[in-house]
């Protein structure tokens, strides 16, 4: 595993042991990160709401972005991304809430009120996702900016609707056994 491209570009990075996370590969990482566009301006935020190793994070820093917020509950995995993190000299870039993912992002509500992210990656583990129920609850919580996008990767059998409201699917495409939907903010008509 190592970050495709930018600043950061080649740098290996360690994945989590065991099986309880599943890595985003680098041919879907690539491919994901050639739709959303290769490379971010200054002033974007990420989140990543359930981050593994923290690459897809570390690969949008690489990018340009500003900074990541990144969110693991998995010791194992909170590890990995702390190690990752400082291998490639980003720590003052990257925040790690550890922890449920829920509460922890309730407590950074509270922390920042008016932070808004221009990109929210949500790679959950396949089996129990709930991601309609995130991603209602980050636009209810306003969490997304407004040309925001949001990346969903699941499994190729899961389904999720063309629309939450003003996020509307606008790219949804198939490697193997993983799918890529990718929504962006749109004006309400």
């Amino acid at each position: 595993m190592r970050v495709i491209a930018g600043k950061y570009g080649k740098h290996r990075l360690k994945a989590v042991p065991g099986n309880n996370t599943r890595p985003t590969t680098d041919k879907i990482k690539e491919s994901l990160f050639n739709i959303i566009g290769p490379y971010f301006d200054e002033d974007t935020r990420v989140l990543d709401f359930y981050a593994g190793s923290g690459a897809l994070g570390i690969e949008a820093i690489s990018r340009g972005a500003a900074e990541v917020y990144g969110f693991e509950k998995n010791r194992q995995a909170i590890a990995t991304i702390k190690e990752n993190v400082a291998a490639v000299g980003i720590e003052d870039q990257y925040t790690l809430k550890a922890g449920d993912n829920r509460k922890a992002i309730g407590q950074l509500r509270l922390e920042k009120p008016d932070l808004q992210f221009d990109l929210v990656f949500l790679d959950p583990p396949y089996k129990g996702q709930q991601l309609v129920d995130v991603i209602e609850s980050f636009l209810a919580d306003n969490w997304i900016a407004a040309d925001g996008r949001l990346v969903c990767e699941l499994s190729k059998e899961d389904v999720l609707p063309e629309a939450f409201g003003p996020l509307q699917v606008v790219k949804d495409v198939t490697y193997g056994i993983t799918r890529l939907v990718i929504y962006r903010m749109e004006e309400e008509v």
